[in-house]
């Protein structure tokens, strides 16, 4: 089975982007299945049933998001019409939409969670001692042949510690939120494909994807300074994962870093 999870996807280039490449990628190389985390896909901050409702029709399968997954007022509202979007399962009960979701394939069954680090973030339970208290009741009911993580957060120590807390337990542990993709993925234990961070897919000529002028003026002089979108130069972040379907082992895992002018 291929499995592709995409980092973070910031402003509408990002999802331009997403729409331009999926649906040839996918055919390409035999996807199984897309998951994206689109928690940066509204101007930056959160996501709207409009841009939800794009990334679906055009392949997209699962939705992540992430601390900035309420940012759109809109959303509160919207969220209970798109199971297909998860906002991280630790997060306050408070915030409209499920933790996970299930995905049935013809190599079987799915399930897809969303988790919230606790360092540098507000509102999150831990993520470890929540795991340890409904993980194995969801699997028990969900009965799922892979599962697949995607664990937003600051900390790389905390990523990669969760990686090695559910190693050998799910198929796959992959880090969003930072931005910056990092070039440590492997296999943990016997079938646990990893990466601290998937990167983003947005313009690289700014700060994580923000106009960089403004992040500059920013950090130089600590005065506010709204956040605006960088254009131009454009990738695709993420990771191309290969899993056995008969035990739920993840084979290998592949970074992915497309440009995409490269591609028109």
């Amino acid at each position: 089975m291929n499995i592709i999870m995409i980092g973070d996807i910031v402003g509408r280039e990002g999802r331009e982007a997403i729409v331009f490449w999926l649906p040839t990628f996918r055919e390409k190389n035999d996807i199984d299945l897309c998951v994206v985390n689109a928690e940066n896909s509204a101007g930056g901050m959160g996501i709207t049933a409009k841009i939800a409702g794009q990334l679906l029709e055009a392949g997209v399968d699962v939705i992540t998001l992430g601390n900035h997954a309420c940012e759109q007022k809109q959303w509160l509202d919207e969220a209970e019409d798109f199971p297909e979007v998860i906002r991280p399962w630790n997060s306050p009960p408070s915030w409209p939409g499920q933790g996970y979701y299930t995905f049935d394939c013809e190599h079987g069954r799915v399930l897809v969670i969303n988790l919230l680090g606790q360092l540098f973030m507000q509102g999150a339970d831990n993520p470890f001692s929540f795991l340890e208290r409904y993980l194995t009741p969801l699997l028990t009911r969900v009965k799922p042949q892979i599962v697949l993580i995607d664990f937003h957060a600051e900390a790389t120590a905390e990523k990669n510690a969760l990686g090695w807390y559910l190693a050998d337990k799910v198929t796959a542990v992959c880090g969003t939120h930072t931005h910056v993709q990092t070039a440590d993925e492997r296999i943990l234990g016997s079938g646990t494909a990893y990466i601290t961070d998937l990167g983003m897919t947005g313009s690289m000529d700014g700060v994580i994807g923000m106009d960089r002028t403004n992040s500059l003026r920013r950090f130089c002089t600590y005065l506010p300074t709204p956040y605006q979108l960088q254009r131009g130069n454009v990738y695709i972040q993420g990771a191309l994962i290969k899993v056995d379907a008969r035990c739920g082992q993840a084979r290998s895992i592949k970074r992915l870093n497309i440009k995409i002018e490269d591609l028109r």
